[in-house]
Order: structure tokens, then sequence, then C-alpha cells
């Protein structure tokens, strides 16, 4: 059964590098450009992860979607993983304490993606 992902960043080009990347029969993708969308496509979709920029336009970063997301009882399971050119401890540490999962600096490799995403679901 393909695990769920959901894609989310307000950049067109990033969004699709991460779905070309992860493109193939282990995944059913989904993309939202807002935190806002974010959050209503996790409460329909049910996805397994979220690959959640921080850095976002609008009322919800990727901190606050991620913590929201943790608080909920019936989306705290869905894992997320952060991704951010924003890579000071502190950023570290604010991901840490709303929940993520894991944390991917920007700029990244397809091959790093690949990778935390398979740990993350359980094909590491």
């Amino acid at each position: 059964m393909p695990k769920k992902i959901l894609i989310v960043d307000d950049h067109a080009d990033l969004r699709k590098l991460i779905r070309l990347t992860l493109l193939g029969p282990d995944y059913r993708l989904q993309e939202a450009a807002s935190g806002d969308e974010a959050l209503e496509r996790a409460r329909e979709w049910r996805p397994d992860l979220l690959i959640l920029d921080v850095m976002m336009p609008g009322t919800l970063n990727g901190f606050q979607v991620c913590e929201t997301l943790k608080a909920d009882p019936d989306l705290r399971g869905v894992a997320v993983m952060l991704v951010t050119a924003r890579a000071q401890q502190s950023d570290l540490q604010e991901g840490e304490a709303v929940g993520a999962d894991a944390y991917l600096v920007k700029p990244f490799s397809p091959m790093e993606l690949l990778e935390r995403v398979g740990t993350l679901l359980g094909r590491a």
C-alpha cells in the first residue's frame, strides 16, 4: 500500500522537485502552497508524512502547522519533516519544540530527501 505524502511549500518549483524525486509506486503525493491549505488537506486526506516548508506567506508558517497537527488527536501520528534554509540552532530547537520528526536544510540533494523520507516511513 503506497504511503501518502503531502508536500507543502509556497514555491511551485520546489514542490515540483520534491514531487519528481518521490514519484513512483511507493508514494501517493499531494501538494499545498500555504500553511492553511496544508492543514485543510491534512484533515481531509490523512497523509502519512508532511514535507513542510518553514517560511511561508499567509497566517501559518511551518512551525505553526506542525504544532497544530501534533496537538490534534486525529493527526498527531502524521510524521512531519520541516524543510528550510534556516539552519540556526534556534530554528532546530523550535522544530523540536513543535514536535517535528525530522529537519531537512535547503539546499538538499534528492538522495538525501529519499533517504530521510524512507527512514520516516519505515522503508530504510
